[in-house]
């Protein structure tokens, strides 16, 4: 077979050279947007073993993907994980993957943040929403401000590079983003903003929370200069040079500027479910595959049925009071 029969292109023409793999739905924290206050999580045996995951991700890789990122839940809260990191470099060191990165909250970073750099991962995203004490412990409903700073802290003199991520919040942070913006790049670290998005059932009502990007970026343009930059990290945010601050804002906009024509990833759960778009609920049991009597064919037929059923783009829409979430899985369960 050619190396070109081998990649995973959709029916759309694109080449599918980034995975979002989740290793749990287990999480320390309980942010509003992302899931409930009383959440139940998966039982542990219904979770890929890290042998399961290393099999899967060899696969992925022999058919083109170039970058994966390890999500949660809390990736850090799974026991082994590090381990598991560092076999995935063989990968890194012959070439065949460009990149292992990690999104995280960091409570957690301040332990393995040099296990991380050894294990061959350079840089990593942390979701941070609020700088404010109070404001961070209503919004992750957990009083761990100041452990996830250390954390922060931790993985900068690791030698780590650091994306924050944060979420831009109506009623809760949208006063704050320019003091967050401008503390992300007096630490050398770059900032993206996230458009809150309609996943699962929660307790508070996503449109008083949703915060459209272009009315951040109106208000940034009246004290900042914003200069477009063609930097691509290989996810969907767009980015800005700020020239006060000399630092990178990127801006992911899911609802007022659809990205998808150029979706260049899948993601797979913990359990071993595909979803091609975080939109939609098509998905593909690739855990079947991997445990079933010829687990190679099996599972290159599943991701090749992945590729058809992949959809052109998502439905994410928040628009009135009281709609129904796009989807009813949560944030968590697809992986971050």
């Amino acid at each position: 077979m050619s190396k070109d029969a081998l990649k995973l292109t959709d029916k759309f023409g694109r080449d599918i050279t980034y995975l979002r793999l989740s290793v749990t739905d287990r999480c320390d924290l309980r942010c509003t947007y992302c899931m409930a206050e009383n959440m139940v999580f998966l039982p542990r045996k219904d979770l890929l073993s890290f042998e399961e995951l290393d099999f899967l991700c060899a696969a992925f890789v022999e058919r083109g993907v170039r970058k994966i990122r390890l999500t949660g839940g809390e990736p850090l809260v799974r026991k082994g994980l590090l381990p598991f990191i560092k076999l995935l470099s063989r990968h890194l060191d012959n070439g065949a993957l460009e990149e292992i990165t990690l999104t995280t909250n960091a409570t957690q970073l301040h332990r393995f943040a040099d296990e991380l750099v050894d294990a061959g991962v350079k840089r990593i995203n942390v979701s941070l929403d609020s700088l404010d004490r109070e404001v961070f412990k209503r919004l992750s409903r957990r009083d761990a401000l100041e452990q996830v700073l250390s954390g922060i802290d931790a993985g900068l003199a690791a030698g780590l590079k650091i994306k924050i991520n944060t979420v831009a919040l109506k009623n809760g942070n949208a006063t704050e983003i320019p003091a967050m913006m401008e503390w992300a790049h007096g630490k050398g670290m770059d900032i993206t903003l996230i458009e809150v998005m309609p996943l699962g059932d929660i307790s508070e009502d996503r449109f008083d929370q949703y915060l459209p990007l272009t009315e951040i970026r109106d208000e940034l343009d009246k004290t900042y200069t914003l200069t477009h930059t063609a930097l691509r990290t290989g996810g969907p945010a767009r980015y800005v040079k700020v020239e006060e601050t000399g630092g990178i804002l990127g801006m992911i906009t899911p609802l007022t500027n659809n990205f998808c024509a150029g979706c260049n990833r899948v993601r797979v759960t913990c359990t071993g479910q595909i979803y091609m778009c975080l939109g939609q609920s098509d998905r593909v049991d690739l855990r079947a595959a991997i445990r079933s009597d010829n687990p190679e064919v099996a599972l290159a037929a599943a991701m090749d049925k992945a590729m058809i059923n992949k959809p052109k783009a998502h439905d994410f829409n928040i628009d009135r009071k009281g709609a129904r979430p796009a989807v009813l899985r949560h944030m968590s369960v697809t992986g971050g």
